[in-house]
């Protein structure tokens, strides 16, 4: 029997950054994120998790 197995990594890294409101330092943490001027690594590896989805032959 085959089974399909679902492998979760979870990272996680704390940036601080100078803003006037909490909305705009996330938004300016998630621009840079998405410009991958943030980019996690192994470094920032916080925990993995397995999971058995299914089975199919």
């Amino acid at each position: 029997m085959k089974y399909k197995v679902e492998i979760i990594e979870t990272l996680c890294r704390v940036v601080e950054v100078e803003a006037s409101l909490m909305s705009d330092a996330e938004q300016l943490v998630k621009d840079q994120y998405r410009k991958e001027e943030i980019v996690l690594d192994d470094d920032d590896f916080v925990d993995v998790e397995f999971r058995c989805i299914e089975n199919y032959e």
